[in-house]
């Protein structure tokens, strides 16, 4: 004998379970809430400032190619004028003129700050720290953008561990008698 209806039953079994086994799925995880409301710009001026002045401290400055310097200054116009994406590729440009160069990197990772592009400004500056002197204000400099990008990310053991770095790079000049 045959009951009608079972197979609609056991579809309603099945349809339950099947709710029920969604209810049981753990929630997504939400990622860490921004430990800064800073506005990209005065994340920049912040990272700026944290290189200080040159007085007194040893710091390496290369020379430049006129084609180079007139890239780079253009950045910093189109950045004054908020032209963030133009300023950035300004200074692609300079860096597949020279793409081992420290500054360039470091404007470049500021320039991707203003572009709200965070995980792309810590890789540029620490990137720029790896190939730089690793002392003085341009160090300061890729260790306060990483800060800086960490903020962001909600990551404040890695924002506490940049600004020691941002530290370690204070080194006296030499002794001028």
């Amino acid at each position: 004998m045959t009951v009608r209806g079972s197979s609609g039953s056991r579809a309603f079994a099945a349809a339950a379970v099947l709710l029920l086994a969604a209810c049981a799925t753990p929630p997504l995880a939400l990622p860490p809430a921004a430990l800064t409301s800073a506005s990209p710009e005065a994340m920049v001026a912040a990272i700026r400032a944290a290189a200080g002045d040159d007085d007194g401290e040893l710091a390496v400055q290369p020379l430049r190619e006129p084609m180079v310097e007139d890239l780079r200054e253009d950045a910093l116009r189109l950045q004054s004028q908020q032209r963030y994406a133009e300023a950035a590729a300004a200074l692609d440009q300079a860096l597949a003129l020279v793409p081992g160069d420290p500054a360039l990197l470091q404007e470049r990772a500021e320039a991707a700050l203003l572009l709200r592009q965070f995980d792309a400004a810590e890789r540029l500056a620490r990137q720029a720290y790896e190939l730089g002197a690793r002392v003085g204000p341009l160090c300061r400099r890729h260790w306060a953008t990483v800060r800086q990008a960490r903020l962001v990310a909600g990551d404040a053991a890695g924002a506490q561990a940049a600004q020691v770095q941002v530290e370690a790079c204070k080194v006296a000049g030499p002794n001028r008698f």
